[in-house]
């Protein structure tokens, strides 16, 4: 009741500002839109910072009406035109002509309402089997006055086999399963915006740093968890961005589980998590970012809601020193982002687990339990509708880890930060054309390995000095080509082969059974809403 309290508290503060706009998140898997804003950002005909995702429908909407129509070629005025169907929603209200295809739409001078079914399903087949995942549900978002924007969603999910479980290393989201393939997915929240600050209570997947195939700061591979968000725009250059976390710890309490009739009363220790991140635009179209987060156990502490907090030092005052007496696990991270070549994107990400400054510039590196990221996108090569990504990252042993098991920069034991976890290496690349509106196609290449993981054995274990990758238990080669068309707005129809090579000592807990060894994989897909 006293952190609720503080939440409503802090929300009936801030409606005694002018209020300017709402924020209803865009769900991060609906990725043409991202694409294509990517795309123009890239090209200096928008100017947009793209460190943290998902961004707001009204931000989309402002963004895409600003777009300079003479400046775009046939192919993208058509999509800008296919996309405003979708978000003028946010500019016009009960004046929106023009419009997509929804179940159900309202809107008044004060209220705002979206309905739309979600539902459906895939198919993958290769010489090992099969494997199909098939999902429905519904979707609402809307906005109430000046100040408030709601939303929320629900998939009802099966898949044949569980591909989603924590071990297996590909980027999609994770699954909390109710027995055998199947889970649902709730993601919502309540937002109250006005001139700088966003403020909410959302349930949601997320990204933090720039990436093109995987972030390895905050990343969607762990289930969505409730937060507490606080998004900043003090200035032009200056932006922060903050949350604090409620994950799941899938580590039992014994000292608070019963007897509770025929059943045992399992209580889970609780786990929770701040981070925020500082970004600044010293100059257009270049942005450095630097944040910190901690994961802490136990009890709920009002000292991580301070949004711009060094966790570290708070850590030291709360915990007494840190350490192998229990103290919070805390993180560094910093991010560059440059498109001052017009048409590219350079960008580097660095995560620092576990800060020490003493060891921070040792010789031997493999001390340090880090991830690093180098990436580029070039878009619209030569105006001719092609584009073309790469992408390397390295992450250090011990990496996104820690010796107490409440504390795991991890929610319901999936990783928060890059999907392949530690002592692992990707490199990626893809080229994407696209010859008309709507319709990618898409050619790439990723190669990815993993080392030994060693755990944490016994109190105190010395873990620095481990090698990288001395050896590598699990690797994967793949090929891919897909092609993917929205028909109408949120409608999606593709097809994708795949070549892989998945081998080493541990294929067989990494990947599943479907995609060991050399496989040539056809698959198919089609889904309206996501």
């Amino acid at each position: 009741m006293k952190r609720l309290f503080a939440i409503l508290l802090t929300l009936f503060s801030l409606s005694c500002f002018q209020l300017e706009a709402q924020t209803v998140y865009q769900d991060l898997q609906k990725r043409s839109i991202y694409e294509f804003l990517d795309e123009m950002t890239n090209l200096h005909l928008i100017e947009l910072n793209t460190l943290t995702q998902p961004y707001s429908r009204s931000l989309i909407a402002q963004k895409l009406e600003g777009l300079d129509t003479a400046q775009l070629n046939k192919r993208q005025k058509e999509e800008l035109h296919f996309f405003l169907k979708e978000y003028k929603k946010e500019l016009l209200r009960k004046d929106y002509q023009e419009k997509r295809k929804d179940l159900f739409y309202y809107a008044d001078s004060s209220f705002q309402l979206t309905v739309n079914p979600i539902t459906g399903g895939s198919y993958s087949a290769n010489k090992s089997g099969n494997y199909w995942h098939r999902w429905w549900g519904g979707e609402l978002f809307g906005y109430l006055g000046e100040h408030w924007g709601f939303y929320a969603s629900l998939r009802d999910q099966l898949e044949s086999d569980q591909y989603l479980q924590e071990n297996f290393l590909h980027r999609r989201n994770g699954a909390t399963y109710k027995g055998s393939g199947d889970f649902s997915d709730f993601r919502g929240g309540l937002t109250y915006q006005n001139k700088k600050v966003t403020v909410g209570l959302i349930k949601d997947l997320f990204s933090w740093g720039n990436h093109q195939f995987g972030s390895n700061v905050f990343s969607t591979k762990a289930p969505s968890f409730t937060r507490f968000n606080l998004k900043l725009k003090a200035t032009d250059w200056l932006e922060l961005n903050y949350f604090h976390g409620w994950l799941n710890s899938e580590v039992l309490d014994s000292s608070r589980s019963y007897s509770a009739g025929i059943q045992q009363r399992k209580i889970l220790a609780n786990k929770f998590i701040a981070a925020n991140y500082f970004s600044i635009k010293p100059f257009k179209k270049f942005y450095f970012s630097i944040g910190n987060s901690i994961v802490y156990s136990d009890n709920f502490h009002p000292a991580f809601l301070i949004p711009f907090a060094f966790y570290k030092s708070v850590d030291h005052a709360i915990y007494a020193g840190g350490g192998n007496d229990g103290g919070a696990n805390t993180q560094i991270f910093m991010d560059v982002s440059s498109r001052n070549i017009k048409g590219v994107h350079l960008y580097a990400s660095l995560y620092v687990d576990e800060i020490s400054f003493a060891r921070m510039w040792e010789k031997d590196s493999h001390s340090n339990f880090v991830s690093g990221k180098l990436g580029a996108q070039w878009s619209n090569i030569l105006n001719s509708n092609l584009s073309l990504s790469g992408e390397a990252t390295l992450t250090n042993p011990m990496a996104y880890r820690h010796f107490i098991n409440t504390t795991t920069f991890a929610s319901n034991q999936y990783t928060l930060g890059h999907y392949l976890g530690d002592n692992a290496m990707n490199l990626a690349f893809q080229l994407d054309y696209r010859p008309l509106a709507r319709l990618k196609c898409s050619a790439g290449l990723n190669l990815a390995t993993k080392g030994t993981t060693n755990p944490y054995t016994e109190e105190g274990e010395d873990v620095l000095g481990l090698n990288f990758q001395e050896e590598i238990v699990w690797r994967r080669n793949q090929f891919y080509t897909s092609l993917r068309y929205e028909l109408i707005n949120d409608l999606y129809l593709t097809a994708r082969y795949e070549y892989r090579e998945v081998s080493g000592a541990q294929a067989f807990l990494y990947s599943p059974e479907l995609f060991q060894g050399n496989t040539h994989t056809f698959s198919g897909s089609i889904n309206l809403g996501f």
